[in-house]
């Protein structure tokens, strides 16, 4: 019997010998192997609010970015279309027609922009949307969001009809009329609405819609959001963590320190005035938001865009596919 147990015991020593043996020899092959090269994520962001939180991606130390700065939600279209960039910042309503147009192919990962809409004035008699009663607003983005949330604003505080509405082309006209001191009160984005209170002091800012949204809605007013390609999401799932992380960090450091982001802003492009750049940053409400809640402000907006005029979203509204703000499970 002892022989037996010896036998067994010595056998098990060899075991245990062969299995240390093959773990280290394993561990070197693995040291040994070259490391999985880092993906290189090409993303496109917009000129203005919607790119400015992406402002420290441009940078030398995120160089796994490449960063294609575009004028026009066209130009960002074309180039999601293409396949020739993964991830891009578009307006909430385009995010929804290509996602109509390309069969489902992309989806929302994150919103990165609530409201940029303001009223000015030239005086000091409009303290909430009721106040715009009898009134003329100048406004730019007829037959766009602009004009659908500003419609939606007068609806929910019962002055639709008592409110009169005149649209002008382009935002760079109506800002000089504004500040001009042609026109009373004119509804702008930002960072015209900045570029315009550096030109004429005697204009203030009377409502933040971003603020006015909130007192007759549940959820965040949103303007941008961040777009991807599910062939993208799919293929590189740290990839996509890690350009979370990174938007995130970056996000926080815009809104923390403005006059440092600024300076990035300007020698990337977004804007071409760091100092206009530093001071529109407060009031561009620059976010990285996803989760259920995000989900819920993001199909809320497209919901009153959809009532507004269905073509401001592709024809008809995204269905759940759309969403990847936490997960799909």
């Amino acid at each position: 019997m002892r022989v037996n147990l010896y036998a067994k015991k010595r056998l098990s020593m060899a075991g245990i010998a062969l299995i240390l043996m093959v773990s280290l020899m394993l561990g070197i092959a693995a040291g040994c192997a070259a490391p999985k090269e880092a993906v290189t994520v090409n993303i496109a962001a917009l000129k203005g609010p919607s790119g400015m939180g992406m402002a420290h991606l441009f940078g030398a130390e995120a160089s796994h970015y490449n960063m294609t700065l575009c004028s026009t939600p066209d130009e960002v279209a074309g180039r999601l279309i293409s396949g020739e960039v993964d991830i891009a910042a578009v307006p909430i309503n385009l995010a929804a027609v290509l996602y109509n147009k390309m069969d489902g192919k992309v989806s929302i990962i994150a919103l990165n922009t609530l409201g940029v809409l303001y009223i000015l004035e030239n005086g000091d008699s409009i303290r909430s949307i009721a106040d715009l009663t009898g009134k003329t607003i100048y406004a730019t983005g007829q037959g766009a969001t602009p004009e659908y949330i500003l419609n939606y604003l007068l609806e929910r505080n019962g002055v639709a009809g008592s409110v009169n509405i005149e649209y002008i082309g382009e935002h760079a006209e109506l800002a000089a009329l504004m500040a001009a001191g042609e026109i009373a009160v004119a509804m702008l984005p930002e960072p015209n609405v900045t570029a315009v209170l550096q030109k004429n002091p005697h204009l203030r800012v009377a409502l933040d819609l971003t603020e006015e949204w909130a007192k007759v809605s549940d959820t965040e007013l949103v303007q941008g959001c961040i777009l991807a390609r599910n062939e993208f999401i799919e293929a590189n799932p740290q990839a996509l963590m890690q350009f979370f992380a990174d938007f995130e960090s970056s996000v926080n450091e815009v809104n923390s320190d403005p006059e440092a982001a600024a300076k990035l802003i300007a020698e990337a492009g977004i804007m071409a005035d760091a100092q206009t750049a530093k001071l529109a940053i407060p009031g561009s409400h620059i976010v990285f938001l996803r989760g259920e809640g995000a989900k819920a402000a993001a199909k809320a907006m497209l919901e009153v865009l959809y009532n507004a005029n269905p073509k401001s979203v592709g024809g008809t509204m995204p269905g759940e596919g759309v969403y990847f703000l936490g997960s799909r499970e």
